[in-house]
């Protein structure tokens, strides 16, 4: 009967957008522009779609609704049960068709809809062209054809790019319930807004160049400065257009990697492309890529008020490998799936910048916690450190999470087998795997996939991130659980007898602070159906703002025949009221469940935790490692380790026996690109291939 209810729903949405796109392909039609596209121009002066009402009931709403459903469906699954596909189901679309190419790692329906993506926009502009072209006549003013052809080609990949911006901004929306319903995540959808940006800013460049080609040739340089009351305003297009170039420039893999920050401010442009965008063509035509925004923004509301709060920090491990892990309280009812990634701010490190980690913890196994593990990179992670780094005392370290968002289901509980293939810091994503395998296996008494862990390192000092595949309160056991551990040691060609002196992992804990909160979710344990109200509700409220400001403000002027309501003012009022409704929705949510969630913190108690004996300038101590060596020391010993040479994944994954094996891996480009290779190769049928990173 569930799962009857699922496919309804899951076939409801298919529907409803299948519809929603459907308006796309016949815009560029003889029958729309000769039929309807009049009746949506009958009572507006506007070079574009109509009346304001009719854009957004055609545009806007299909997909809001979407999303809506998409929140019920979630909150059902997760209070009815997880929804895993069994494995032919998808097999054969997920398996890697190109690997090492400039898009990554591309499997074969993701490679099947880029392509499907590409014929609509070529044939949405060439039959916008056909269309157009076959009614266009020399001009009265003697314009030769061809300027008059390219003004229309221009024009029309205004509106290829509007595509393209339609769909843009929903691999970015993080608590997107849409990427959910398709069985996508964030973090595995940025890609997808990658591909995407890179071309709309490709064609709105051409558009741009375009026209000023036809205003030097025409003669008409000052259209350039023209911002019209009532038509087009180029001014506000020039800007938007600077501003997505500038972003679209500091996404070069060299810039981005090398100059992170740079990266980083520059992409806070995009308040500025939008808006001036929607200077640009006036809030009807705005509505054509409205859904995406209007998701967006709640999404971004609601991530800004989270991280108003002070997560409760309660402890901070170092270890020899210079990685951290850090350890949050959080209550009971926060729960998230493996794989699950939060972003983190450190204002004393950098009090703007956000950067996600893979959470490392169980919440089945570790109710009252949550961890992240941070490998010294980059310049970020080098400053947050040295700051923990320090002998001195550590009273407390402010800081702000984000999240956490991850997957909707475990589906490495399918496979028989899983092979685990990581590189350095990559291993952080499979530690939530396995202890989440061992609360399965020891506490549910559940049967589990069989797991081969392989991994490498730089060095042997690296070896300590094998110590956190326990939790640090080392009260799990691993000996139900059928875990084998291959380590590679690619720079050393022997294990030093000063490591294990060198090898120690230290612990710095944190008093706890009335202004500190315990993670918690931000919409309640029913976080589904509030963010399903929110969207409803604050759409309906901006549906009433909107109409009042047309019966009273605009439509008395416009009656006015020597009259227009400024279309920019129009256009921000709208904005204005879609803020003023998102804002107050959502704020009215949030405080309601914030109520339940600060009775919750007064009674969750601080976690247990090793506490020192010893001075406060002391904090760095190592009277916690008897207790947290027991368990871990027999698990690091039964590795198996080699030095001096890396992994051969080759060998190691066709000679694997058994018939439904999932691959999973993390790390350096190079290795992921290896293992797909291999899993897609046709030389072993039983190996499922499972990408969890994300690479430009």
């Amino acid at each position: 009967m569930k799962m009857a209810l699922f496919k309804a729903m899951q076939l409801l949405a298919t529907a409803v957008f299948l519809g929603w796109l459907m308006i796309w392909i016949v815009m560029p039609t003889r029958t729309y522009t000769k039929n309807w596209s009049p009746k949506l121009r009958a009572q507006t002066n506007s070079t574009y779609f109509g009346r304001q009402g009719t854009s957004i009931l055609i545009y806007t709403f299909p997909i809001l609704f979407i999303a809506v459903i998409g929140c019920i469906y979630l909150h059902l699954v997760k209070r009815i049960g997880n929804c895993r596909r069994s494995i032919g189901d998808t097999v054969a679309w997920k398996r890697p068709v190109l690997v090492n190419w400039p898009l990554g790692i591309v499997s074969g329906i993701e490679l099947t809809f880029c392509l499907m993506f590409l014929v609509l926009l070529i044939w949405f502009y060439s039959k916008y062209l056909s269309t157009n072209f076959s009614k266009l006549q020399p001009s009265d003013d003697g314009q030769e054809l061809w300027k008059t052809k390219l003004d229309a080609a221009a024009h029309r990949l205004a509106l290829v790019g509007d595509l393209c911006c339609a769909f843009l901004f929903f691999p970015v929306t993080r608590g997107s319930s849409i990427l959910l319903l398709l069985g996508l995540t964030s973090e595995s959808s940025i890609r997808y807004h990658v591909w995407l940006g890179h071309i709309t800013m490709a064609v709105f460049s051409t558009h741009g160049v375009c026209y000023i080609i036809y205003w030097v040739v025409t003669n008409q340089m000052d259209e350039m400065l023209k911002w019209a009351n009532a038509d087009v305003a180029n001014v506000a297009g020039e800007v938007a257009l600077l501003a997505g170039v500038i972003m679209w420039a500091t996404t070069v893999p060299r810039i981005r990697r090398k100059m992170f920050e740079l990266f980083f401010y520059t992409h806070q442009l995009y308040m500025v492309f939008l808006f001036f965008y929607l200077m640009h063509v006036g809030i009807s035509h705005f509505c054509l890529i409205l859904p995406g925004v209007y998701l967006f923004m709640v999404d971004r509301y609601l991530r800004f008020l989270q991280s108003r709060n002070r997560a409760r920090l309660v402890s901070a491990r170092l270890l020899p490998s210079e990685a951290i892990e850090l350890n949050f309280a959080k209550s009971p009812k926060l729960t998230f799936e493996p794989l699950s990634t939060v972003f983190i701010n450190v204002p004393s490190v950098s009090s703007l910048q956000w950067h996600p980690f893979t959470v490392t913890s169980s919440s089945n196994l570790e109710p009252e916690r949550l961890s992240v593990i941070i490998k010294k990179e980059g310049t970020w992670t080098q400053n947050l450190y040295r700051t923990l780094a320090k002998p001195l005392v550590h009273d407390c370290l402010h800081v702000k999470v984000e999240g956490p968002y991850g997957p909707l289901s475990k589906n490495f509980l399918r496979y028989d087998s899983i092979v685990l293939v990581s590189g350095g810091s990559g291993i952080t994503p499979f530690i939530s795997i396995i202890r989440e395998l061992v609360h399965q296996r020891a506490t549910l008494n559940r049967p589990t996939p069989v797991v081969l862990l392989i991994c490498a390192f730089k060095t042997s000092a690296d070896l300590t991130m094998l110590d956190l595949l326990l939790p640090i309160s080392g009260n799990a056991s691993f000996s139900r659980l059928d875990l084998k551990i291959e380590a590679f040691v690619t720079r050393e060609k022997s294990k030093s007898p000063s490591d294990d002196a060198q090898n120690i992992i230290r612990t710095i804990s944190f008093k706890p602070l009335q202004s500190d909160t315990p993670l918690a979710p931000l919409l309640g344990p029913n976080g589904w159906l509030w963010l399903a109200a929110i969207v409803a509700s604050s759409f309906v409220a901006f549906l009433l703002l909107i109409a009042i400001l047309q019966r009273f403000c605009i439509y008395p002027i416009d009656q006015n025949t020597n009259a227009i309501y400024p279309y920019a003012a129009k256009s921000a009022l709208n904005l204005l009221f879609m803020c003023i409704c998102i804002m107050a929705t959502a704020s009215m949510a949030v405080v309601r469940n914030k109520k339940g969630n600060s009775k919750e913190a007064k009674q969750i108690q601080n976690v247990d935790m090793p506490t020192p004996t010893i001075s406060p300038s002391s904090w760095f101590y190592h009277a916690d490692r008897e207790l947290e060596s027991l368990p871990q020391e027999s698990l690091v010993k039964t590795a198996k380790v080699h030095f001096g040479g890396r992994p051969p994944l080759k060998k190691i994954l066709l000679e694997y026996d058994g018939s439904n094996v999932g691959v999973m891996t993390s790390g350096p480009r190079g290795m992921r690109h290896e293992v797909a290779t291999i899993c897609s190769s046709g030389l072993a049928d039983n190996l499922h291939f499972e990408s969890i990173s994300f690479s430009w």
